[in-house]
């Protein structure tokens, strides 16, 4: 097997990898087994090509990007473009760096889905980011599924795309949303129309799982689900504030607070500018 059809198989089969091959395949045939599943399923994987513009930005929150990007790449016949001003490496948390592999200049048009992620302190920057929020601005007209996870709302809310729109946030940032003409909505995914928010962090693999759904199908999601093995058992009942201790949520409040506080005087001040 050539480079090229190692790198066909790579881009569109990365689920049927997991799907049951008939026979004992031999790496030289790999090539058309995959294809052989791929066709036994076609009526789960159907559709045109998607195109798929994720914003990666400094600042963002890993987990954000993460979570959505396990379940979109888990997708075939698909195009994702990680999207940046330029291609040079940007620091999402303070390790890990994300390399993005489309210009904000070279997104293409009619995407199925625009994507953007929270974290701090960069949804603040991109509140304030004029080129960003007129690129938001620009691609949400067309695009099939405008949507966010955590504090990626904010950004979309500044660049005007939710106004009229139920939406939710990362909890402590929740109201803020009404800055933006948006209807603050709790819930692990809020729904509106072709509007589609995460919550905060680990909700965007509930996002991804809930959009690759409308994106395909169902029983696709669920497969998808199986694939990434997502079965959340965690070890305590504190990933809400209606759930968590008093102590754990007073901590938390005490952390994130001035930063939330800030973040709306951000979205104020934007939202004065902007219009």
């Amino acid at each position: 097997m050539n480079r090229r059809e190692f790198g066909k198989i790579s881009a569109t089969a990365t689920l049927a990898s997991f799907l049951p091959l008939s026979g004992n395949a031999q790496q030289t045939n790999q090539h058309q087994d995959h294809e052989a599943v791929m066709k036994q399923a076609e009526n789960l994987m159907g559709g045109a090509k998607l195109k798929i513009a994720m914003l990666a930005y400094p600042g963002m929150y890993l987990q954000d990007l993460v979570g959505p990007l396990t379940m979109f790449e888990a997708l075939m016949n698909r195009d994702i473009h990680l999207v940046w001003k330029d291609k040079q490496p940007v620091k999402a948390g303070s390790l890990v760096t994300i390399t993005p592999n489309t210009t904000l200049k070279d997104c293409p048009d009619n995407l199925d889905v625009l994507f953007v992620p929270g974290g701090l302190p960069g949804t603040q920057q991109m509140m304030e980011d004029d080129e960003v929020l007129n690129f938001l601005a620009e691609k949400g007209k067309t695009a099939k599924y405008v949507t966010s996870v955590c504090t990626g709302a904010l950004v979309l809310g500044a660049a005007g795309l939710l106004k009229g729109y139920k939406a939710t946030s990362y909890w402590n940032t929740l109201e803020t949303l009404k800055v933006f003409g948006a209807i603050p909505t709790e819930g692990r995914v809020v729904i509106d129309r072709n509007r589609m928010t995460g919550g905060g962090v680990t909700a965007g693999l509930d996002f991804g799982l809930a959009i690759v759904a409308k994106l395909r199908n169902q029983t696709y999601a669920e497969a998808v689900q199986l694939y990434v093995e997502y079965n959340p058992q965690p070890p305590f009942n504190s990933g809400s504030p209606a759930t968590a201790n008093k102590q754990a949520k007073k901590f938390i409040d005490d952390m994130f607070t001035p930063a939330a506080k800030s973040l709306h005087e951000t979205a104020l001040k934007t939202q004065q500018r902007r219009g």
